[in-house]
């Protein structure tokens, strides 16, 4: 194995947190470089056809695919950034060394930083049949449509009434799949109300209180029966019902891809609030481990505009520990966390917040 290639900077991951950490730390003159596991950086940003809500900051108004094509068009056009595309981050072992695999070849490199932006991955629901060709994650569902153009089935159950329920619900019906119904456990949807209305004004029902039982068919998904349960989340007798569909979509939730920090020696703690288990971090997302700052739904899942705040709040962090940015960088971190204050106030919040107080607390010393 080739002698390690050493970098200053090294930002695992190149989604929408990735891509913006690496921005931040460049522009303050830290040399950086990008690992992405796909051929194409953007991360879920690729497959986002929908218009982001907050400020113009976050790029409100503009749709993901448009917000990925920005992002990485800065960071391609910055000479102190290096991407490697199509190579996966093996692990993070003693000294803080990485290896990587790309063409089949493993390189070694030795970074001074790591800000790990590995994002998150999709939950799975036990039920009988749940492996049945035509079951898929929305995620998935999301990348077959709009990024390979391939409709997933003519008819589908949406399980899950988060935000990326009701948007790839939208989308299926814009690509011209039924959509059978949107059921979800909670007595109330989990995503934002204008979701909620887009698919509630095209014919789409939205099911509170109900959710799968069972999937069915020879071979492949032919149906699925669903139930209402009660106060406490139990079924209530009698409620099954017979939901005829070629397709079972699960928006369940995410799972922060924390691998690489369990790896490292990062203290990590379990915050439901943030999707499992996470890495405990100061105000500034630095980690346990002093070489490590992460970002994105790896620290808790949230939406994409928190992420790329994050991402740039990691960026700035990891050059000023490297004597980057003395005079501008303070400032420069302070204005990301407000922004990210700002993102994670209101009543749709509170869970984020009680999340990430929980964890500085931990940060701080304390116990959740």
């Amino acid at each position: 194995m080739k002698t390690p290639k050493n970098v200053e900077i090294l930002v695992v991951g190149g989604g929408p947190a990735g891509l913006c950490a690496a921005k931040a730390a460049a522009s303050l003159g830290a040399s950086v470089l990008v690992c992405e596991r796909d051929e194409i950086p953007g991360g879920q940003l690729v497959k986002q056809t929908h218009k982001f809500f907050g400020s113009r900051k976050q790029y409100a108004g503009d749709r993901g695919i448009a917000i990925g094509e920005f992002l990485l068009s800065e960071v391609n056009n910055d000479p102190k950034i290096e991407i490697m595309r199509s190579t996966t981050v093996i692990g993070i072992y003693e000294d803080d060394l990485v290896l990587v695999e790309r063409d089949e070849k493993v390189i070694k490199i030795n970074p001074k930083k790591i800000i790990v932006a590995t994002g998150a991955a999709e939950e799975f629901l036990l039920f009988p049949g749940n492996d049945l060709p035509g079951v898929y994650g929305a995620g998935a569902v999301q990348t077959l449509m709009n990024v390979d153009g391939i409709i997933p089935g003519k008819r589908v159950l949406m399980v899950g009434a988060s935000n990326i329920g009701l948007i790839v619900s939208y989308q299926l019906a814009q690509a011209g799949v039924e959509v059978a119904a949107v059921v979800r456990r909670s007595p109330t949807i989990g995503g934002y109300l204008v979701h909620a209305s887009k698919i509630r004004r095209i014919g789409i029902p939205v099911r509170t209180r109900h959710t799968i039982k069972e999937a069915y068919g020879n071979g492949k998904v032919e149906g699925a029966i669903i139930y209402r349960v009660d106060e406490n989340r139990r079924a209530v007798p009698g409620s099954e019902e017979d939901i005829k569909c070629d397709t079972i979509c699960l928006a369940v939730g995410l799972n922060p891809l924390t691998e690489l920090c369990w790896q490292a020696g990062c203290k990590m703690a379990y915050i439901g609030e943030l999707s499992g288990h996470v890495p405990v971090v100061d105000h500034y997302l630095a980690t346990s481990n002093p070489r490590i700052y992460v970002a994105g739904d790896v620290a808790g899942v949230e939406e994409a505009s928190s992420a790329m705040v994050e991402g740039r709040l990691a960026g700035y962090s990891a050059a000023l520990s490297l004597g980057y940015g003395k005079d501008s960088a303070p400032a420069l971190q302070k204005e990301a966390m407000d922004e990210l204050r700002e993102l994670r106030a209101g009543p749709t919040a509170k869970t984020i917040r009680t999340g990430v107080e929980k964890v500085e607390k931990l940060a701080a010393g304390g116990h959740s």
